[in-house]
């Protein structure tokens, strides 16, 4: 029942996060007519939200509740995706991804620590996180299908508007449904020891320490997905490209749906998580280098399943399942919110730069440079121990 609940939630906040990022990322090319540039540094704003605000939401997930910090992101994650679809001008943009990288922070961590808490069984937690992440490229296939359909219908900041209103809806549903049987709050003057063992246990563990390492890195080139829409425009996008790009994000949640079921069954195996993480690097790297010299559109595309369906949807499913497996449950989110801060550290270092060599020298040496760094992180992952 457990499981079948958090099912439901991932397959449903997919839905309305992955038509919200459809919509929205043409939308700023389409209607907001955002260069590169700006494109980027939405990612850094997002990132930089996220990195102040992880590890007091993972300590508050930790002392406090694993649903209300839930419920609460979803409501900061509707206010600022209904906002978008009212707004063009770039501060007004900006703004309105503040709220929603706010939203995003206060679920980093609380997630997975409840799962894990409510489920209790050490040894099927990687199986049920592993099909949780199946359950999300689903989840996002079906809101790419819908929300895309509603763009073509009733124009893109309609459909934005509905899918915050949608995220709004789900998290009544975490409020009525993600009930605690297995966590026990502490007191709040408890918060500062939280967050101490979580980090002394973060340094201790040199696993731990490597994942956030190749995490960080591949973050930093992965903010190069803000400019794939304009990309695959430049190349060519025949007809109208939300068409287009709705028909190339399916295929991206097929792509990794059909490898992560490949690992399922093994993934908590000896090894296999460093495998199967080092072997996603590196076909994202391969797909970012097919995307910088893609003489058209279709080829582009190619990359651009090897970069979003395979490596970016394997490497953090592979990476939250290889964490959670080393931590405790009194510091659990607070350790995953150190591997959200992981996340926003590289979207921000990596923001800076690759924004500046995108206005410096073009999408096509950005995404050369991303799959250099993605390439690093994999060679990191396979030699290090």
């Amino acid at each position: 029942m457990v499981t079948r609940t958090y099912l439901i939630w991932t397959f449903l906040r997919a839905s309305c996060h992955r038509g919200y990022v459809l919509v929205s990322g043409l939308y700023f090319v389409v209607v907001a007519h955002l260069p590169a540039g700006e494109l980027l540094l939405l990612g850094t704003v997002v990132a930089v939200t996220m990195l102040a605000s992880d590890a007091p939401a993972g300590v508050w997930s930790d002392a406090i509740s694993r649903r209300w910090p839930l419920a609460t992101g979803h409501a900061l994650l509707a206010a600022g995706m209904v906002t978008t679809g009212f707004v063009t001008a770039f501060p007004w943009i900006v703004a309105t991804q503040v709220l929603w990288g706010l939203g995003w922070a206060l679920m980093a961590g609380a997630d997975v620590a409840w799962l894990t808490d409510e489920l209790d069984d050490p040894a099927g937690i990687a199986r049920a996180l592993t099909a949780a992440a199946r359950w999300e490229l689903a989840g996002g296939a079906a809101g790419m299908v819908a929300f895309g359909v509603l763009s073509l219908v009733a124009g893109p900041a309609a459909a934005i508007a509905v899918s915050g209103a949608g995220m709004a809806l789900i998290g009544l549903y975490v409020a009525a449904r993600f009930t605690e049987r297995h966590f026990t709050p502490v007191r709040h003057r408890a918060a500062p020891a939280i967050l101490r063992r979580g980090l002394g246990l973060a340094r201790r563990d040199h696993q731990i320490l490597l994942v956030l390492a190749a995490t960080t890195t591949v973050n930093g080139a992965g903010v190069i997905g803000w400019i794939f829409p304009r990309r695959l425009v430049e190349l060519g996008f025949p007809g109208d490209p939300t068409l287009w790009y709705t028909a190339l994000g399916l295929l991206a949640s097929v792509a990794g749906a059909v490898t992560l079921r490949l690992v399922e069954a093994r993934i908590d195996g000896e090894g296999v998580a460093r495998r199967v993480y080092a072997l996603a690097c590196l076909a994202g790297a391969l797909g970012a280098l097919v995307l910088a010299y893609a003489p058209g559109a279709l080829v582009g595309g190619l990359g651009v399943l090897l970069v979003s369906g395979v490596c970016f949807t394997v490497t953090r499913a592979v990476g939250v399942i290889w964490v959670n497996g080393r931590v405790t449950s009194d510091v659990r989110a607070t350790v995953h919110s150190f591997l959200s801060q992981a996340e926003n550290t590289g979207k921000i270092a990596g923001g800076f730069a690759l924004t500046a060599l995108a206005q410096a020298a073009g999408p096509g040496a950005t995404l050369v440079t991303s799959a250099a760094l993605i390439a690093c992180a994999g060679a990191m992952v396979a030699t290090r121990r």
